[in-house]
C-alpha cells in the first residue's frame, strides 16, 4: 500500500494511492516537464539549444561512446550527459541529470 494517508475535516483517514493523478487525468491533460536555463530564462526546446548552452558552459561533444547517444563531457571532470538522439525521448530522467552535473544553471519545471 503505497500512497498518502488524507486526513478530511471530519477526522476520518483515507488513504491516496496516486495523489494529484486524478485531478490532471480527470481533465485529460498530462504534465509535461521542460528544462530551463536559468541565467536566460531560456526553456531547451531542441538538441541545437541545448549544444550552444552547453558548450558556452565547457561542455564538448564526445564522439567515442555509444552512437544511439548524443553525449557531452568536460576535460575539467569525468562527468559525461547522455541522451537519447530522438528529443522527443528528452525526459525529465535526462534533464535531472543535466540539473546535477551543472549546479545553480538548469531548472526542471512543469509545463
Amino acid at each position: 500500500m503505497a500512497g498518502i494517508w488524507v486526513f478530511k475535516n471530519n477526522g476520518v483517514m483515507q488513504l491516496v494511492e496516486n495523489p494529484g493523478a486524478d485531478c490532471a487525468e480527470s481533465k485529460g491533460v498530462s504534465k509535461r516537464k521542460v528544462l530551463v536555463h536559468l541565467p536566460t530564462g531560456q526553456v531547451v526546446s531542441s538538441y541545437k539549444s541545448l549544444d550552444q548552452i552547453l558548450r558556452n558552459l565547457g561542455w564538448e561533444r564526445y564522439y567515442g561512446g555509444d552512437p544511439d547517444l548524443y553525449q557531452f563531457h568536460k576535460h575539467s571532470s569525468i562527468d559525461l550527459i547522455s541522451l537519447p538522439k530522438d528529443f522527443n525521448k528528452f525526459s525529465s530522467v535526462y534533464m535531472y541529470d543535466i540539473v546535477v552535473k551543472n549546479p545553480n544553471l538548469f531548472h526542471v519545471r512543469d509545463m
